[in-house]
């Protein structure tokens, strides 16, 4: 049985009537930056997350670039972040000519966690006896935020992290590019810190037909400094307050998130149950939780809306190889920790200074998982890594 890890046919057949219709408006218009289209997916998107401010942009890392800019990070500032994500969260921060001061992730969530966060600010970091400004004691760099990772679709622990970064003075910035709808304590991802950042590339639960990015904020002149910055710092044309970048979203890419946007919260459901299934499957199977570790279940708390179905298996490269061998499309996210890139060597990190996220680079894998997929493909699945693993004894 060929399985693939997504397919955007299937969701494509289903609302190609209104694409079609929503683009053909569009082509009409002759309007392709900009102007009303997106001007209407950021008011439509911003209710959905229920946040007073959404100013949309080229990409996902574009959104985090955004932010960093807007709170005016550069040479000799740090931001606290995760090691175990996509790499534009730390690739955004190295951007600037910032550091970005990484802290090891939780064991269930792969999430920042709290606690060495904690650790972190009241053992490797310090005031400057002059400037009372908290440093990285590693670098000496300034720290200037602290940028969790919403990560596989569950939001990080955003009442302890909030609680310990604003006892530090620190601003934080949700990377939320795998988790729209996601929620902490009924707070959706993207509302829960200064400013969230979304991405609608393709293979997002909400994704374009292209790159697309997105800034939420609660903070109105936060929101306003993003949107000078994505349009060269110019709010009237050939007159520039500030040095800013390029970064907006097109007229064809809204006309199709607006489009999907309202089919979202059913594709949030099916994506639910998909894994539901998966983690019967596992159990059903004696996989779980001995052999497999499984996604960490929503809760009251925490909802999961799936973006990846990543498991945690031993042997976890010869299972890949077996199940691409027997028509199973699946994934590494990631193989390699941030903080062990080539391109952050200087930074002085070692192999096993960051254990967690070393352990989850070696053992995660992510199963095929979208709304449309089948019972019959994910017992096929959950069959061909019992196959490959052995039944437990």
């Amino acid at each position: 049985m060929d399985v693939p890890l997504l397919d955007l046919k299937l969701q494509y057949r289903s609302i190609q009537g209104e694409i079609h219709a929503a683009l053909e408006e569009v082509f009409e218009s002759q309007r392709f930056v900009l102007g009303k289209t997106v001007e209407a997916f950021e008011r439509e998107i911003a209710a959905w997350i229920g946040s007073p401010h959404a100013v949309s942009c080229a990409s996902g890392s574009d959104a985090l670039l955004l932010c960093l800019m807007a709170l005016g990070v550069g040479p000799g500032d740090g931001v606290v972040t995760t090691p175990y994500s996509f790499f534009a969260t730390a690739g955004a921060i190295a951007r600037l000519g910032a550091v970005p001061v990484f802290v090891d992730v939780e064991a269930e969530t792969l999430n920042l966690d709290p606690a060495r966060l904690a650790a972190y600010l009241e053992k490797e970091a310090a005031r400057d006896p002059v400037t009372g400004q908290l440093r990285d004691r590693r670098s000496g760099c300034r720290l200037r935020a602290v940028l969790p990772v919403h990560l596989f679709g569950r939001c990080a622990d955003m009442a302890r992290i909030g609680e310990l970064a604003r006892a530090a003075g620190l601003p934080v910035l949700e990377d939320a590019a795998q988790a729209i709808g996601a929620t902490w304590n009924g707070r959706k991802a993207g509302r829960m810190g200064l400013a969230g950042c979304f991405s609608f590339f393709p293979s997002k639960n909400l994704g374009g037909w292209g790159d697309g990015g997105l800034v939420t904020s609660e903070d109105a002149a936060f929101a306003e400094r993003v949107k000078l910055l994505r349009t060269h710092g110019s709010v009237e044309k050939y007159y520039h307050k500030v040095v800013g970048i390029n970064s907006r979203l097109d007229a064809l890419q809204a006309a199709v998130l607006r489009v999907k946007l309202r089919h979202l919260t059913g594709w949030m459901e099916s994506r639910a149950a998909a894994a539901a299934r998966y983690d019967a499957l596992f159990r059903g199977a004696g996989l779980a939780p001995s052999v497999v570790g499984l996604p960490p279940a929503p809760s009251a708390t925490a909802n999961h809306v799936y973006h990846q179905y990543a498991i945690r298996a031993p042997l976890r490269d010869g299972l890949r190889a077996h199940l691409k061998s027997r028509g199973v499309e699946c994934e590494v996210y990631y193989p390699v920790p941030l903080h062990l890139q080539e391109c952050f060597r200087g930074l002085g990190w070692r192999p096993g200074d960051l254990p967690v996220a070393e352990e989850a680079a070696r053992t995660s894998l992510a199963l095929p998982l979208f709304p449309e997929l089948t019972r019959e493909q994910q017992a096929y699945v959950v069959a061909e890594v019992r196959a490959f693993l052995g039944s437990p004894a």
